[in-house]
């Protein structure tokens, strides 16, 4: 009875939850009316569009993804299945900026990308290559899901009875899509591609005849012959919104999200899905990613950030955290967002233990870590470390520990190895962004007054970030700032060369008094 009564008052608790994932999880918890669908279990699907490298983007789709499933398994005992799915029978339009060989992959445009030689020399196409970068990032980070190849599914025939049903809906399918297109496009548009046997390009090309006794359709060449050929086996593809359709409802798929700039082909592929016969799946849109230009990212320009570069400055739980966060709302996707993100997480994980179950499942840990957060200990900001390794100058981790222990005693790399890697992190972060930009400016005359008393205040305080920052602000209270956020820009840019910092009163109590007091006065000793 009591394991009874454990399993249900998080269930109770998470009906009720305003965390979206759960929104979303409830949202299929009645589509299935409780009941495991037919097929056995929940199917989550996302896509992939192998025509570039994997970038953020796509994690990011498959990580909102996986917290949504993971929310459903906390309200149901219904099994969940993740399909990844890779659109690689796409015909390649435009050769990527950021591959090699680019001369090469031109000479095989229009054809499907598991068509076309890999330009890194490593797999057996570029299809291959991308889809191989993809698997490895989504392992890395321990997803649990099954990764589907378009190519595969036409080439084997797993598609073939879907296809077929489009060719006997064929007509149906046409006026769904038909009023969506421009007059010119609409005299020539088919849901069928071919793929021409002669150069293996995917064509889009007139359809004239379809037979649906033999499973065929007849189309017209640019040269103007007519060509009869099956859309089974891998003869044909279909337009990527009636592929949409046609994949939701061959895998009979029950939850998919997708960008904001995709909301009318869910509805037009959601149309075909029902002409098909099948229920389209509940869904999601999420706002889009940003450069550091306000330009959305690209797979084929490889603007923004990659997964990889915010590996190397950050840990993997921020860049999840940073999923989760508002996806309905357009975010920067740059460099300094970084250090923000990893702080904020710090902080929800460090509230973590000490909230009721109701708090938990509202806090983004409990997302990020599939409601297992781990319990550390975070004596430091990861601001604070960066603003220490920057006062300090140093990319020597020992140098950092020399301060980080004397503030902490007992801490260590052994003992926190969060911690640990925190530094490392800070060091990498603060050498390739920090130190190249950092400014100092002279004070002014007023400003050399106020940094003068801090100084002199700063001799009769204890060692505690409160009273610090406490004697701080009564510092530039005495010398008139009427705004005190003036104060701290000008300890900034004077004292660190930067124009944004850490909480003054904990840095002070890291980094130590006298070494703060000698920081000040070699700022008013320059000349």
């Amino acid at each position: 009875m009591t394991e009874v009564i454990k399993m249900q008052e998080p269930r109770t608790s998470a009906q009720t939850s305003m965390a979206w994932p759960f929104e979303e999880a409830r949202k299929i918890l009645g589509r299935t009316g409780g009941k495991a669908p037919s097929k056995g279990y929940v199917l989550f699907e996302t896509g992939y569009g192998p025509s570039g490298l994997p970038h953020i983007g796509t994690f990011g789709e498959v990580v909102r993804t996986t917290m949504v499933r993971h929310a459903f398994e906390s309200l149901s005992d219904i099994p969940t299945k993740l399909y990844t799915v890779s659109d690689d029978m796409d015909g390649l339009r435009k050769v990527p900026d950021n591959v090699p060989n680019q001369e090469m992959i031109r000479e095989y445009l229009g054809k499907p990308l598991t068509r076309i030689p890999d330009p890194f020399g490593t797999h057996e196409s570029f299809g291959h290559h991308n889809n191989a970068r993809l698997k490895a990032f989504l392992d890395t980070f321990g997803f649990d899901y099954e990764f589907i190849s378009s190519s595969e599914c036409y080439f084997s025939g797993r598609f073939d009875t879907s296809l077929l049903s489009v060719l006997a809906h064929y007509d149906e399918i046409i006026s769904v899509i038909l009023p969506t297109l421009g007059e010119e496009r609409r005299a020539t548009y088919s849901p069928f591609l071919p793929i021409c046997a002669e150069t293996g390009r995917v064509l889009q090309v007139p359809v004239v005849e379809r037979n649906e006794k033999t499973g065929t359709i007849v189309y017209k060449r640019e040269d103007g012959k007519l060509v009869e050929t099956p859309v089974t086996g891998g003869h044909c593809k279909l337009q990527w919104k009636a592929d949409w359709g046609m994949r939701w409802a061959a895998f009979q798929v029950d939850y998919e999200m997708s960008g904001k700039d995709l909301i009318d082909s869910v509805k037009l592929s959601s149309q075909i899905c029902k002409i098909l016969g099948q229920k389209p799946p509940e869904g999601f849109n999420y706002e889009l990613f940003l450069d550091a230009d306000g330009t959305k990212i690209s797979k084929s320009k490889g603007n923004g950030l990659t997964i990889e570069e915010w590996l190397q400055y950050a840990p993997e739980e921020s860049l999840s955290y940073f999923m989760y966060q508002s996806p309905r709302k357009a975010k920067r996707l740059y460099f300094d967002v970084i250090p923000r993100a990893v702080d904020e997480y710090l902080t929800f994980l460090e509230k973590f233990p000490d909230q009721t179950l109701d708090q938990q499942l509202n806090n983004p840990v409990w997302h990020v870590h599939n409601g297992k957060p781990p319990e550390e200990e975070l004596p430091l900001s990861f601001g604070i470390l960066l603003n220490l390794a920057s006062v300090c100058n140093t990319e020597d981790k020992n140098i950092l520990w020399g301060f980080i222990s004397r503030y902490a005693p007992g801490a260590s790399p052994e003992s926190m190895p969060i911690v640990d890697h925190l530094v490392g992190y800070a060091i990498t972060y603060y050498r390739d962004f920090v130190k190249p930009n950092k400014h100092y400016r002279t004070p002014t005359e007023e400003e050399r007054k106020a940094l003068e008393d801090l100084a002199q205040s700063l001799k009769n305080l204890p060692r505690d970030a409160e009273a610090i920052q406490t004697e701080i602000y009564e510092v530039g209270k005495r010398h008139k700032y009427t705004n005190l956020r003036d104060w701290f820009h000008a300890l900034y840019q004077i004292l660190l060369g930067q124009d944004e910092g850490p909480r003054m009163g904990s840095f002070i109590a890291l980094y130590g008094i006298e070494e703060t007091i000698t920081l000040i006065m070699d700022a008013l000793n320059k000349p």
